[in-house]
């Protein structure tokens, strides 16, 4: 099926979903959403999120995606059953991959979890854990600065590290195995996260496991593109559209050089 894969985040974060369908499955054609201008969610109360997440579903429709993929925690923990109900396509969301690829990785049972305050407040990820394994003991921070960073353009350097340090110090006492980045803007930070956590901590981006699933279950309901047609991606963001841009080519860089892109600027707000 030559109809797209529609993605949407708060910002940039869903980028790292993006980058991982494009290298597993490189036939599909993206739409994707940045609502950078109302970036970022974690702060907004869950009614906003709501809306926000509808409105740009509502944009989608007119493209007639095969898939939605919430690729926003905030979003996926607050709105996902409602854009499920509201459409007849499969809707994919963040969090249950990423819980599902914690819970295969560590060995200890102590897992931590760095999200947004929206994500953290809404303890999505903890009794997701706790559904499957019980036992786990799962530490939850909220990390309300790392996002903004993102969208800034800054993944590394000395201001990056020095408040990933600062956002990262209430966990490092509790032995963890492994950390789930619960914001998909995250894995642009994965350099001084890792840094801070050190080697014996295992960082679980749920993008990987969440490009597994859009395979999957495209695969299973015999919706998957056919092989050697070109893409046309389209990109849309509602914000400064010159620094969306290069962020989207410095992360996706050679996904992206020699694939035809769209990007536009709509007037959803």
């Amino acid at each position: 099926m030559q109809q797209a894969i529609a993605i949407l985040d708060s910002g940039v974060g869903g980028l790292t979903v993006v980058k991982e369908v494009l290298r597993q499955l490189p036939q599909e054609k993206i739409l994707y959403f940045g609502d950078t201008a109302r970036s970022p969610y974690g702060s907004r109360p869950p009614e906003e999120v709501r809306r926000f997440t509808a409105q740009i579903v509502d944009y989608f429709n007119q493209f007639n995606p095969k898939m939605i993929v919430i690729a926003c925690n905030t979003a996926t923990a607050f709105a996902i059953e409602d854009i499920r109900a509201k459409v007849s396509v499969p809707v994919i969301g963040v969090i249950s991959p990423g819980v599902r690829a914690a819970i295969k990785a560590s060995r200890s049972g102590n897992v931590g979890v760095i999200g947004t305050e929206g994500t953290i407040r809404s303890e999505a990820y903890e009794r997701a854990l706790k559904k499957i394994s019980p036992n786990i003991q799962v530490y939850s921070q909220a990390c309300p600065l790392l996002a903004p960073l993102v969208e800034r353009g800054l993944f590394d350097g000395d201001e990056a590290l020095q408040i990933v340090e600062q956002s990262l110090a209430p966990l490092i006492e509790n032995a963890l195995d492994c950390l789930i980045l619960g914001c998909t803007h995250y894995p642009f930070l994965v350099g001084p996260i890792s840094k801070v956590m050190g080697p014996k901590v295992r960082l679980i981006s749920s993008a990987e496991e969440t490009a597994r699933e859009i395979s999957t279950i495209l695969y299973h309901r015999g919706m998957l593109a056919s092989t050697g047609v070109i893409p046309l991606h389209q990109f849309f963001c509602s914000g400064e559209p010159e620094l969306f841009k290069r962020i989207a080519q410095i992360w996706l860089n050679e996904h992206i050089s020699s694939t035809p892109i769209v990007w536009q600027v709509p007037n959803i707000i």
